[in-house]
């Protein structure tokens, strides 16, 4: 009785271990990666001024890590962000993704 019990809770606990991070995003280190490859499109705090470019800053955390690796594996396609992407290390995606997470969003009125 008392296996059956512990099965059946490990394996209610099993989805919920699945959506948690494998590794610890690092803002700082996000940052870094920002400058050397996301800045020149993106603008260094995500709110790119040009209307070519989607805004980064504020955005939800799980869809911009989804977004890179779906850019990374080729799912999306771009052949700019798919080339940038396929640069970056699980722990850079995860990085950059919570860096401009941590950013304020800007919205952009037309005058």
């Amino acid at each position: 009785m008392m296996k059956r019990i512990r099965t059946t809770l490990f394996l209610a606990a099993l989805p919920m271990l699945a959506s948690v991070p494998a590794v610890a995003a690092d803002v700082a280190a996000g940052a870094v990666k920002v400058k050397e490859v996301c800045q020149a499109c993106h603008g260094m705090n995500g709110n790119s001024t040009s209307p070519d470019y989607p805004r980064l800053g504020g955005q939800h955390e799980d869809y911009l890590v989804q977004a890179l690796r779906d850019y990374k594996s080729g799912a999306r396609k771009n052949p700019i962000m798919n080339g940038f992407a396929a640069t970056l290390s699980e722990q850079d995606i995860e990085n950059v993704a919570a860096y401009f997470a941590s950013q304020p969003q800007v919205v952009f009125t037309k005058r």
